[in-house]
This record gives structure tokens, C-alpha cells and sequence, in this order.
């Protein structure tokens, strides 16, 4: 068995490594390759294991969460209105503190914010500051602010303080130092405090840090918090936590800062109920939070103060911070950020950033899928350059408290990014002459071909062998004068790598010699008459033009159960160009699929889509490329995944699965692993495939990884295959653990990236579920088709082997 295995690449000797301060700001491109390669080679096994652990919990606890969907709707629904009346609150909320003798200052920008926080320590003559974990503080780097004026600062949050011992940004917003083992922690505490204690286990780390806290609360001038919400009328702050630590610095020290962004505040003290549960589940996994505190401040209680400290009356100062939150706001795409209440779920369900976390995957402040929009509107679009590790996989999208459509975000970021590219006369041509529209056409030119994958693929299919040989094996292997095999790799890959991005690592999947459309063409159709269930097959590019035996196996099982089947012309529908940020160019394609299926929805066809992702745009996508929401529901209820299809036909029939799909024909035995694709995940499509076949009597097991790793052209991108395959190695384990528990199991994958992803890890055949239930019917003519098919495949790698040998034969002569 081939499985491919990740190495870490150790840095040169005699080079110092990158530290994570050194690629926060991912402005350019270079530091964000770099940012990947530091978090592979150091952080990512600790961050797979905390992160995944966190997302696990997180499951459980919505699961029991018997009013989810209501909770979810609901904060939204709050939050919203808070967004939208934000100029309105924010007065109500000013009254509201000073009624009680507090003190707001709304800060324009992060440099006024920093300025009044100092003017308040030194009204009060502080030398030191205890604060509560706060990534609001440092998106204003207040620490760096308040330490250059002599003003000690303590991290209170265990976190945040080892954190401030190694000097890096937090990478994430719940778990700031996640990307720390235990060992590390051991090392760093050991060589900061000079210590010989072993300090060998959690226990004994949490006390080592408590005793050296302890006294910095109670010796503190000035306590400085964040808040999860504000209430306007009552000015009342929601403080969840896990240790305490934010009540004592709101507690203890005489002078109480709270500081927050102006989206924080909600209207009332009564609509916070929503926030806690989804905030204690999402983030942390847990009914309720160990810690959660409602200060309508300043306090009442007495002044704290030690023999011989003096006793300093309380005092608290509520600082609101725009810092272009305001103007976020009244963008018409990047005011959904404002709706986040950071709980991390977005940030746990990603399958990239649990694989490098938010020191790769975040910029200065912020990371994650949200990260890039808050980094961009906090700072520069620029600084929002690690939001290309945003595969638009979806995992998210149904993960996040407030409905944010995370990969919409990511998606506009990707377009802003594209326009500030220079105008280049090259780009430009390739964009005219693949179809991309005008405003796409200033992308880079990988993102132009990436985008614009059908074009190329239609004429790579009309000259298959050429294109075949062009870009198959990228590596020839001949022995040097000392018989050494020495591997170089062909100049076609090479260009392609350096002009494409495209990597010279990953194995391409040869054109075929028929596409879907043509072979269904030459399959006879049986008669319509008495077959009431009408159907398209849409020929997706993905499906036409690589995987046309599965599209060909749908055709033949929804015959089989009766249903008039028909296939559309094969049309791109928007998902590759939206992927490259080429929005203007996914509109059109989007259209143009519309029209194209229009007069078949009509007719009165269902759409069955073969391709997960190209469904999730019919399902998900659409509305946001389609003109109206009319339209968008036209396709979106019409549309289905092909198995989904095959038990709806079932149960409309009464019949039993058994008496269509004999399993005693199978031919890859009993024993199944079944991937589902991200999408299909998302939109809901993955169930029916693992109930059909577990009714038919299969013994399958399903990955439990959130995304493959492959992405579409994610994983084909030179800057992206080393995080693609690590993201692959959690997926081939659990492989070659099942084939471990039993013997092999077929493979089973609904993406055609999926496939390519586990052909990538494994030297064995990949099936689609449709190719499977295909194989236990009655061998009918699209059966023989089927293996027409299968033949023609085996006739082109023989090809492609020859091409190589005559290749190599010239290149020695």
C-alpha cells in the first residue's frame, strides 16, 4: 500500500527559524508561505489534537441543544438589529454607564482608544496592569502602548500569559497559546523563570503560573477586561470565561477598564439569554461556561486593599472602539462581520486551520475564516492575505451561532485582492479568450486558468493524448553515470508550476477520450411513455470532463427505477470561478447554467447533480450569483444529489432498496469507506448515501475528517500542496487503520477532489456510490456503456505509457 506521508522540512542549518511575530502581517505573500512552513514543521500536531478536541465537544453540546436552530436564529436575528441601530445605542448605552457614575470614552481609532487608556493610568499613577484575556486589546496593541510608558503588564488568562513569555500573537480567539504541547510550555517556563522544578504535568504548569498571578491581582492598579456584549440599557457587560482570572481583574484592582468594539452592544440586558448558550456550546463545548459574570458596573462592593495599601475609591471607564468598525458597517458585503460573537466554531470545524492553526492561517490580530474580514477592516485589505487558505469548503457555514456565511466573505476578499493586482497585457488576453469578465481579468493568471477550467479542459479533452502527455508524469527517472536512479522533472510540469501554480508534485487526471455528454449521446434511451419522474442530469465540468463513468452510472440507475432521464450540455455553473475570488465571472457562469436548465425545470425535470460542489452552488451559492431570490429557489428546490435521488424514487415507489440493488453482485465485497464531500456535508446530502447502503447490507465506515484537504484547486496550487497533503495524512490514517481492524475496504468518495485527494495518498481504485449501485443491477446497455468506458480508460493510460517511453527514447538519443 502507498500512503503518502508528510515530513516536516527542518530549517537550514545556520538559518535562523521564523518565529510567529516574524510572519503576523501577511501583506505579502512570501510571509505567508513561510507562516504555513513554520506552523508544518512546529505547531501543527498540537493544534490538530486541541482544535479537533475542541470541535468534538462542540458537537456534542449544540446536539443537545434541543432548540438550536431557534437559539441561532434568534441571536441573529439580535444582532442585526443591534448592527442596524448602532447609532442609536450607543447613546442609550453612554447614558446608561454615567447614570451610575461610570465613564465612556468611543474611540475612532485604535491610537485614541490607547491614549485614553494611558491618560487614565496616569491620572491614577499606575504601575501595573492586570488584564483579562482580550483579543480587542490587542487589535489596538495596547500592551506594546502601555509597556513603552513604564507601565508593567500582567496576562491574566494562562494563555495569554505564556503567551507574553515567548512574545507571539494568539492564534486563536479562545485558546490563544493552542499550538503549545505541554512540553513546550515546560521549556519555555523553565528558561524565562530559571526554574528546577519539574513542572512535568498540567497540574503542576497551572500552579507554577497561579502563584506567580496571584499576587500581581492584588497588587494591581488597574484592572483591564474585554466583554462579550454590552447592554445599552443598562450598560450591564456579559463576561464569559474558564478561569477566573477576568473576574478578579474587574474585582480587584481599584480602576476597572472594560474595552470593547461598538459592535458589541445589543439593546437589552434581557437578549443576552440567546448569546450564553450558543457562546458556552460553541466555543468551549459545555452547557455553561465555568465562569460567567454580569457587572452592571461600577461596582457597589467595598474597595479592596492590602495592610498598608491605600484604599482608592472604584472607578470604572467603558472604552467603545470603532477603528472602522462603523465603516464596515455600511459595506454591503463585510457588515456581516460585525455579527460575530468570536466563539471559535469556525475556526475548530476548519480542516486547514486545524492543520497549521492561526499563526499560518491569521494575520496580526485575527484568524481564521472570520479573521480575514475583521484583519481587513481593522487594518488593510492587504493584511487579509492569509484568507486565500479559505477553501470556501463550507464546514463553517452551519457550525457558526449566527448564520455568517464565512466563505461568501472570503470569496469578496479574494475579488478586493484581485483588483488591486496591476493590469498585466497577458492576463488580460488569457481572461478575454477564456470568457472571464472584464473586472476578473486583472486576477493573477493561475487564478484566471483555475477559474476558468472548463475551457481548457474542453479543448484538453479534444486533444487528449496531446494534452495527456503534456501534463502526465512530471518526473523521468534515469540512472546517472554512477547507476544512481536521478528523477528530473518535465519541462511541460515546470512551466506549468512556474505560470500556472500549478504543482509539479500532484498526479492530473488524464482527459478522457469521451466526456459525459458525448457518451451519453450514444446510449439509447428507453421510451418515456409511463415513466412520470423527469430528469436532467446536469453535466457539470467536473463530472464531463474527468469522472464521466460516474455521470454515466447515475443515468443508469435513475433509468433503471424508472425515471426519463435526459443530460444538459455541459456548462460551467460559477463554482471554479468563485473560488478564485472571479465573482463577476461566477455571475455569468451561474446564468448561463440557469438558462441552460431553465426550459428542462420547466419541462418539469428535477436536477440531479453528480458533483457535491456543483450542487452546493444550485443549493447554497445561487443566491448570491442568481438575480433574485425567485430565481435562486427555482433551482435550489429542484436540485439533488444523485443517491438522495435514488431513495427519494424509492420511497415515492414503495419499493424496498433489495429489490432494485442485488449486493451479491458486488464486486468490490461487503466492507465500505465512504468520504463525503465537504459540501455534500453541509447541504445535507450525506445520509441518504450511508442509510441506502447500510440498508442494502454494506458494512460502512465514514471518514470523520471535516474536508480532505484537496479543496478543488486548492490542493493542485504549488503554495498549497504541503498543507493539502497534510491536511490528507488525518484522512489516509483512518484508512489504513479501518483496512488494519478487518482487511482492505473499498474506497468510496462523492468529489471528484476527494478522489484525486485519496489517489494521491493511495495506489488504489476510488468509487462514486452512483458506480457501486450501478454494479448491482441487471447489466443493461449503459452498464455496457459503463465498461466501454472503463476500456477506453485503459487504452489511454496505455497511450500515455507509450508517448512517455517514445519521450524518453528521444530524449537519450
Amino acid at each position: 500500500m502507498n500512503v503518502t506521508e508528510i515530513e516536516p522540512k527542518s530549517a537550514a542549518v545556520g538559518v535562523r527559524a521564523d518565529t510567529p511575530r516574524d510572519v503576523a502581517n501577511k501583506s505579502d505573500k512570501d510571509r505567508l508561505l513561510r507562516a504555513i512552513r513554520m506552523s508544518l514543521d512546529i505547531e501543527s500536531t498540537t493544534v490538530r489534537a486541541n482544535t479537533q478536541l475542541f470541535n468534538r465537544g462542540r458537537y456534542r453540546a449544540v446536539a443537545e441543544l434541543p432548540d438550536y436552530d431557534a437559539l441561532k436564529d434568534q441571536a441573529r436575528r439580535i444582532k442585526e438589529k443591534s448592527i442596524a441601530s448602532l447609532p442609536e445605542l450607543i447613546p442609550i448605552l453612554k447614558s446608561s454607564v454615567r447614570a451610575h457614575g461610570g465613564h465612556v470614552f468611543v474611540a475612532n481609532t485604535a491610537e485614541d482608544a490607547c491614549r485614553y487608556i494611558l491618560d487614565v493610568c496616569h491620572w491614577r499613577a499606575a504601575k501595573m496592569v492586570v488584564k483579562g484575556k482580550s483579543i480587542t486589546s490587542e487589535e489596538i496593541r495596547l500592551n506594546h502602548i502601555l509597556e513603552k510608558e513604564g507601565i508593567e503588564v500582567v496576562e491574566s488568562d494562562l494563555a495569554e500569559f505564556i503567551l507574553q513569555l515567548a512574545d507571539e500573537q494568539p492564534s486563536h480567539f479562545l485558546a490563544p497559546a493552542l499550538h503549545y504541547s505541554r512540553e513546550r510550555i515546560t521549556a519555555l517556563f523553565k528558561r524565562r523563570f530559571k526554574t528546577e522544578l519539574p513542572l512535568d504535568t498540567g497540574e503542576e504548569l497551572t500552579r507554577f503560573a497561579r502563584e506567580r498571578l496571584r499576587d500581581k491581582f492584588l497588587y494591581a492598579d488597574v484592572g483591564i477586561t474585554g466583554a462579550n456584549l454590552i447592554a445599552a440599557d443598562t450598560g450591564t457587560l456579559m463576561l464569559v470565561e474558564s478561569e477566573g482570572n477576568i473576574r478578579l481583574a474587574s474585582y480587584l484592582p481599584p480602576v476597572h477598564i472594560a474595552i470593547a468594539g461598538v459592535e458589541k452592544i445589543i439593546p437589552t440586558r434581557q437578549e443576552m439569554a440567546p448569546f450564553l448558550d450558543l457562546l458556552s456550546a460553541s466555543a468551549v463545548g459545555q452547557k455553561m461556561s465555568v465562569y460567567t459574570s454580569f457587572l452592571s458596573p461600577p461596582l457597589t462592593d467595598p474597595p479592596f486593599a492590602l495592610p498598608g495599601k491605600p484604599m482608592k475609591p472604584r472607578e470604572f471607564h467603558l472604552v467603545l472602539i470603532d477603528n472602522g468598525r462603523m465603516q464596515m458597517r455600511e459595506d454591503p458585503v463585510f457588515k456581516e462581520a460585525l455579527n460575530c460573537i468570536r466563539c471559535g466554531a469556525c475556526l475548530n470545524s476548519c480542516a486547514n486551520f486545524q492543520t497549521v492553526g492561526g499563526h499560518a492561517f491569521g494575520g496580526e490580530t485575527y484568524s481564521g475564516g472570520i479573521g480575514g474580514s475583521w484583519e481587513a477592516g481593522t487594518s488593510k485589505l492587504e493584511n487579509a492575505r492569509f484568507s486565500e487558505l479559505c477553501t470556501g469548503c463550507t464546514r463553517c457555514v452551519n457550525q457558526c451561532p449566527v448564520r455568517i456565511d464565512i466563505p461568501w466573505l472570503n470569496e469578496n476578499l479574494a475579488r478586493r485582492l484581485n483588483q488591486k493586482e496591476l493590469p498585466a497585457t497577458l492576463r488580460s488576453a488569457l481572461g478575454s479568450v477564456t470568457g472571464a469578465a472584464t473586472e476578473d481579468r486583472s486576477a493573477p493568471i493561475a487564478k484566471i486558468f483555475f477559474g476558468n477550467y472548463h475551457y481548457f479542459a474542453k479543448w484538453g479533452t479534444r486533444f487528449s493524448s496531446i494534452a495527456n502527455l503534456i501534463s502526465g508524469d512530471s518526473k523521468k527517472r534515469d540512472k546517472d553515470g554512477e547507476g544512481e536512479v536521478k528523477e528530473t522533472i518535465s519541462p511541460a510540469r515546470l512551466l506549468m508550476e512556474r505560470w500556472l501554480g500549478l504543482d509539479h508534485r500532484r498526479g492530473l487526471p488524464p482527459f478522457p477520450k469521451q466526456t459525459l455528454v458525448q457518451a451519453a449521446r450514444q446510449l439509447t434511451a428507453p421510451s418515456s411513455k409511463g415513466r412520470d419522474t423527469k430528469v436532467v442530469v446536469f453535466a457539470d465540468v467536473f463530472t464531463n470532463y474527468g469522472m464521466a463513468r460516474r455521470g454515466i452510472a447515475t443515468i443508469e440507475v435513475l433509468r433503471a427505477l424508472g425515471a426519463d432521464v435526459v443530460v444538459s450540455e455541459s456548462v460551467p455553473e460559477g463554482r471554479a470561478a468563485l473560488s478564485q475570488g472571479m465573482i463577476a465571472t461566477a455571475k455569468l457562469h451561474a446564468r448561463r447554467a440557469a438558462m441552460e436548465l431553465d426550459s428542462h425545470v420547466s419541462d418539469g425535470r428535477d436536477i440531479v447533480v453528480v458533483e457535491p460542489s456543483s450542487l452546493s452552488m444550485f443549493r447554497r451559492e445561487f443566491s448570491h450569483l442568481l438575480d433574485s431570490e425567485e430565481r435562486f429557489e427555482r433551482f435550489r428546490s429542484r436540485a439533488f444529489e444523485p443517491v438522495e435521488y435514488v431513495v427519494r424514487m424509492l420511497a415515492k415507489s414503495g419499493r424496498m432498496a433489495q429489490q432494485v440493488f442485488d449486493i451479491s453482485k458486488s464486486k468490490v465485497g461487503y466492507r465500505l469507506f465512504f468520504h463525503a464531500h465537504c459540501q455534500q456535508k453541509t447541504i445535507g446530502c450525506e445520509e441518504p448515501t450511508l442509510a441506502l447502503f447500510r440498508e442494502l447490507g454494506f458494512d460502512v465506515v465514514t471518514s470523520n475528517v471535516e474536508c480532505c484537504g484537496m479543496a478543488g484547486s486548492f490542493g493542485y496550487k504549488k503554495d498549497f500542496y504541503d498543507l493539502s497533503m497534510a491536511v490528507g495524512a488525518d484522512l489516509f490514517g483512518q484508512v489504513v487503520q479501518q483496512d488494519r481492524n478487518g482487511g482492505t475496504r473499498q474506497i468510496v468518495a462523492s468529489g471528484t477532489s476527494c478522489t484525486e485527494q485519496m489517489h494521491a495518498g493511495f495506489d488504489r481504485s476510488v468509487l462514486h456510490p452512483m458506480e457501486i449501485l450501478a454494479s448491482l443491477l441487471e447489466v443493461q446497455e449503459s452498464a455496457a456503456k459503463l465498461g466501454e468506458l472503463e476500456e477506453e480508460d485503459r487504452e489511454l493510460e496505455s497511450d500515455v505509457a507509450s508517448l512517455k517511453r517514445g519521450r524518453k527514447e528521444v530524449s537519450k538519443s
